[in-house]
């Protein structure tokens, strides 16, 4: 009997061990925590978002300048595939607004429930609080565990470690030197779907840190001179802006700064109206009014947005209608750097696809194959990232049992 060792517990770890789990091999499957699937519970606070139902051809452009690579793993495990899995777990789905995807109990915890206990009546063995330190002679794996250090010997070996944020649950970056010892091209790890750091006064971010900044176009330009426009809700942190629009263009924001040291993106504050009918009414007298309530009344400029003005803007700009209300359209505002990695939703870098062949086998260690946030890619939040990990946890999985059944002999 064959014995698979697999190393991580996270989505793409479990669905790997789903696909081995079959008579004739024996499957154990090690993770460092007190117990699997940490950040897949995490995840699912907020309702699981297990993928979106976009159409397919827009789905994968989400994936980038990995896209070719992402796109053959998803080809296999398609995102009505992943609902499919979620149904024969016995959890129903349902599209959102946003066509998002999501459990109908918005929650992560009886989806996990159920996929343990099916991996366990199929015979996977876990093995928590088991950290894997590398490889000892003759390829063994090497473990910290409680009691002791211990190594293990399996014919096939699949690492799912996860990338570099929230360590706390597991995900720690600390395979990186484990892998580069062996040859293995490996991406640095950087933030992705995250935070970026805004020079605040020290008003402003007493008083309106914790505060979204709703229905807002921002804009920039990158390094290559190439635009970006998007429409959506921020939310003011006490060291700069996070939420979902910032996130959905990290990765271009992360690249501008990483080649000019900061990059400028402008807020349109009120999408919904167009600069000659702000001036116009900008213009119209307050009275007895305070410029608070007349930003408010006229143009329904308040909370984050107004204290974004007097943030930016001098008192000559607030007292003509013209320079206002161009401010509003394009409030210039500096990011200087991402927020540091562990804060992160995920992480791009990581093992490159150049160093895998096309069953995600690592080409420098015949029977040690990779998957999941650990491999070179990223992808929005929006179900891109949790479904790109299933699938590639199936495609290595897959990967290794076709190893096996051909007697070990491809690359």
């Amino acid at each position: 009997m064959s014995t698979i060792a697999i190393v991580g517990g996270g989505p793409a770890g479990l669905m790997a061990a789903e696909v081995l789990s079959q008579p004739g091999l024996e499957v154990h499957l090690y993770d460092a925590m007190p117990s699997v699937g940490r950040k897949f519970l995490l995840a699912g606070i907020g309702g699981l978002n297990l993928t979106h139902a976009e159409p397919f051809n827009d789905f994968v452009l989400r994936y980038g300048s990995r896209q070719p690579e992402i796109e053959s793993l998803l080809n296999h495990f398609t995102p009505q595939m992943v609902r499919d899995w979620a149904r024969d777990l016995g959890i129903e789905t349902f599209v959102g607004s946003s066509r998002r995807v999501f459990p109908l109990e918005m929650k992560a915890a009886p989806l996990l429930r159920a996929w343990l206990r099916r991996l366990r009546s199929a015979g996977v063995t876990f093995h928590t609080r088991h950290r894997w330190c590398g490889w000892e002679a003759n390829q063994a794996l090497k473990f910290s565990t409680p009691d002791g250090e211990i190594l293990v010997h399996a014919d096939a070996v699949i690492l799912a470690l996860g990338g570099g944020s929230w360590a706390k649950l597991g995900s720690d970056g600390a395979w990186l030197p484990l892998l580069a010892e062996q040859s293995v091209v490996i991406a640095p790890l950087q933030p992705a779907n995250c935070g970026f750091q805004v020079l605040w006064s020290e008003y402003f971010r007493g008083r309106f840190a914790a505060l979204p900044l709703k229905s807002v176009i921002l804009s920039f330009t990158d390094a290559t001179g190439k635009s970006y426009q998007k429409l959506g809700e921020l939310m003011i942190t006490v060291t700069g802006i996070e939420g979902s629009l910032i996130y959905a263009l990290s990765a271009p924001l992360r690249d501008t700064i990483n080649a000019c040291g900061s990059v400028t993106v402008y807020l349109d504050l009120v999408p919904d109206k167009n600069l000659p009918r702000l001036v116009k009414e900008l213009a119209k007298p307050r009275g007895s009014k305070s410029m608070a309530n007349h930003l408010r009344s006229r143009i329904g400029i308040e909370g984050a947005k107004a204290g974004l003005l007097r943030e930016y803007l001098s008192a000559t700009e607030f007292a003509n209608p013209e320079l206002l209300a161009a401010a509003i359209k394009t409030m210039p505002m500096k990011l200087i750097a991402t927020r540091p990695i562990d804060e992160a939703i995920s992480t791009a870098g990581g093992v490159c696809f150049e160093s895998l062949d096309a069953q995600l086998m690592l080409k420098t260690m015949s029977g040690v194959f990779c998957a999941g946030e650990m491999l070179d890619w990223e992808a929005p939040t929006g179900g891109y990232l949790l479904t790109a990990a299933l699938a590639s946890g199936r495609a290595a999985g897959l990967g290794a049992l076709a190893w096996l059944q051909t007697g070990k002999n491809f690359h």
